[in-house]
């Protein structure tokens, strides 16, 4: 019995979006009586994978005009860095005095607006209930990170604000439900000083959602992002194309079928790799 060696030759191109695997099985015809043919025969096969996006095709995401995302990270390294050494940064706020403080800027505060030549009740109400607001958010949820020691906690709280950082992100401790209540109090002040009026009302109310609306535990460590622009092509993957030689035509042999080019050496698989 004739023993047959099938060879099988791989020919591999990469490419920034595809991979073609070219396969080919060569071997030779044995003969018989009725067949005199010497040349062997040569099958091809051709796969090609597409990786990536097409160039072509290939296009920027336009920006997004709103845009909600999460910072900061709760893993165990953050945990272990944020509890290595006191934060100063907020644990003032569970100190002594430190709740009687807001009342007691709020009445200098008014004090000096008053002292305005002309300056009416209504308006001064009003002056006193923004400034109040645009200061603790300025304070509370625009700053970032801690403004000393900052290595001796690893950076785990670069990304978050001083409202986040009190308590170590815990809800609805008393020091978080009073600088809740603080501008509810002075809304309901102003909005009685100033007898009510509508558009002074509208402003007021504005204003306070301002104010509340980051201290919510919904809006806990998520940043509201606008016109925020990915670097993220759209598109997706190209599914997997297989292609095989039509049938009816004659199979090229040697460089032709392989398809390598001259002075190229393909990997040579055997069946001896298989046994």
């Amino acid at each position: 019995m004739s023993k047959v060696q099938t060879t099988y030759k791989i020919t591999c191109t990469a490419s920034p979006s595809s991979v073609h695997v070219q396969l080919n099985s060569h071997a030779p015809i044995l003969k018989s009586p009725g067949n005199n043919a010497k040349s062997p025969i040569t099958r091809n096969f051709i796969v090609a994978f597409h990786v990536g996006v097409d160039e072509n095709k290939k296009r920027g995401r336009s920006a997004s005009v709103l845009k909600v995302e999460q910072v900061g990270s709760s893993t165990v390294e953050d945990v272990l860095d944020q509890n290595t050494y006191v934060n100063n940064n907020a644990n003032w706020v569970n100190a002594k005095g430190a709740w009687l403080i807001h009342i007691v800027l709020i009445g200098i505060g008014k004090i000096i607006i008053d002292a305005i030549p002309g300056m009416a009740p209504q308006v001064s109400w009003t002056l006193v209930n923004l400034l109040y607001i645009a200061l603790s958010y300025l304070m509370f949820h625009w700053v970032t990170g801690i403004p000393f020691q900052s290595d001796m906690h690893g950076g785990a709280y670069d990304d978050l604000t001083l409202w986040e950082q009190i308590d170590d992100g815990a809800q609805y401790t008393p020091t978080k439900k009073w600088l809740f209540s603080v501008p509810c109090l002075l809304f309901l002040a102003s909005t009685h000083y100033t007898n009510y009026n509508l558009w002074v009302f509208i402003v007021n109310v504005c204003a306070l959602g301002f104010a509340l609306l980051p201290k919510l535990p919904q809006l806990h460590r998520q940043r509201v992002r606008f016109l925020s622009n990915d670097s993220v092509a759209s598109g997706a993957s190209t599914p997997i194309i297989q292609s095989f030689s039509p049938s009816g035509t004659s199979t090229p042999v040697g460089n032709e079928a392989s398809g390598s080019t001259p002075g190229s050496s393909p990997v040579i698989i055997t069946e001896s790799h298989f046994r």
